[in-house]
């Protein structure tokens, strides 16, 4: 049976349709508010556009403080547990300034510009199907939880817990990051590990006392193709050496180095294995040091061949003129956390485009309207557990 009455599917995709000079205008502010992780001042500026745009699509909005960034907690409809629980993140990978060389840039087809697929875009998509769905003057028959953190982009470290705050009570959980390319929905992630590999070596003149010395960057380096060579051919372990920072200068051979790394896994006993052979690193060099230690870490979330979420969403989609299918994402985010506890969990709901963390990055703006619909009937037709 369909959840959703036609005439009911039709006022809500009218009622999205219309509020897309808004979701134009409001993206457009939301990018232009530049807003990377870390930097507190800037988050600032966008975390007062997000919580203005949610309390005038009637939230009630409180802020989580956090040094780096606040973290936002909306709700909406009938106060209690039961509730959709939907995560979204205001931070992005680019920093203040990238507006001169990536301009924003919207065509009525295209929207371009740092941060619009990544993911503001769905912040504002679901703006968009809040506002449509009052004025088309369909309540909301069950609670409304938004978290939107501050530093998703590296991992979540204070996020996570403003997350798992609101994970008691709820029914499902659906995160507003961008869907595949072709616009399937995210049924499950990778599990997501960052760690920062540090090495201490010895400080010595490099042309006066070199055999005194020993190089922190050359341990690294070595350290880094051992690692590189453990990650197993399976398909299971992404790895990926993201950055590198050692020494003082070319006369002075390196005391410290270090490297971020990004791992990721498709089960537990893949992240298990990879981790402990960064815990168990040895110095290939006397006098020299490794530590590994764990920045951020995601859990897996696997994937589940029934998907009665997916069914649900699919089920709305198709009252909307719509096809809704899913399918598993290599990359992770906050859904990661409530999908690997086997709570009902989708992320995607954001419009569809490409170019995340590139140059490229942009949304097909007839997404947009279109998203916010689907966001729309599943907050007016809530999912339920059999």
């Amino acid at each position: 049976m369909t959840p959703i009455a036609p005439e009911t599917a039709a006022r809500i995709a009218e009622a999205a349709a219309a509020q897309l000079g808004y979701g134009r205008a409001r993206l457009r502010e939301y990018a232009l508010a530049e807003s990377p992780s870390g930097d507190a001042d800037a988050l600032a500026r966008c975390a007062a556009l997000v919580e203005a745009g949610q309390t005038a699509a009637g939230g009630r909005v409180r802020r989580v403080p956090s040094p780096a960034g606040d973290h936002l907690v909306a709700s909406w409809g009938p106060d209690g547990p039961g509730h959709l629980l939907v995560v979204g993140h205001y931070d992005t990978v680019w920093p203040v300034g990238r507006l001169a060389g990536m301009p924003y840039t919207d065509d009525g087809t295209t929207v371009t510009g740092p941060g619009v697929l990544d993911m503001k875009s769905g912040l504002v998509a679901l703006e968009m199907a809040l506002r449509a769905l009052a004025s088309a003057g369909i309540a909301l028959p069950a609670p409304v939880r938004a978290v939107v953190v501050a530093d998703e982009e590296v991992g979540s470290p204070t996020g996570r817990a403003v997350v798992e705050a609101e994970l008691d009570g709820a029914l499902a959980v659906v995160g507003l990051e961008s869907p595949h390319p072709d616009g399937a929905l995210k049924s499950a992630r990778r599990g997501s590990t960052r760690v920062a590999l540090r090495v201490r070596g010895r400080e010595a003149h490099a042309a006066l006392d070199p055999d005194r010395g020993v190089s922190a960057i050359d341990e690294l380096l070595d350290q880094l193709a051992a690692v590189r060579a453990a990650v197993p051919d399976d398909g299971t372990t992404m790895f990926n050496i993201g950055r590198v920072q050692g020494g003082s200068r070319a006369n002075v051979i390196a005391g410290e180095a270090w490297a971020e790394l990004g791992l990721r896994f498709t089960d537990p006993d893949a992240e298990r294995r990879m981790l402990g052979v960064l815990r168990d690193a040895r110095p290939f060099r006397a006098g020299a040091s490794v530590e590994a230690e764990i920045l951020t870490s995601r859990p897996t979330w696997p994937d589940d061949p029934a998907n009665p979420l997916l069914a649900h969403l699919a089920a709305l989609g198709a009252a909307l003129g719509q096809t809704v299918e899913g399918r598993p994402a290599a990359g992770a985010g906050d859904a990661n956390l409530p999908g690997s506890l086997g709570l009902p969990t989708l992320d995607g709901l954001g419009p569809r485009g490409r170019g995340a963390h590139a140059p490229d990055e942009r949304i097909v703006l007839e997404a947009l309207p279109a998203r916010a619909a689907l966001l729309a009937a599943l907050l007016a037709n809530p999912y339920t557990p059999a």
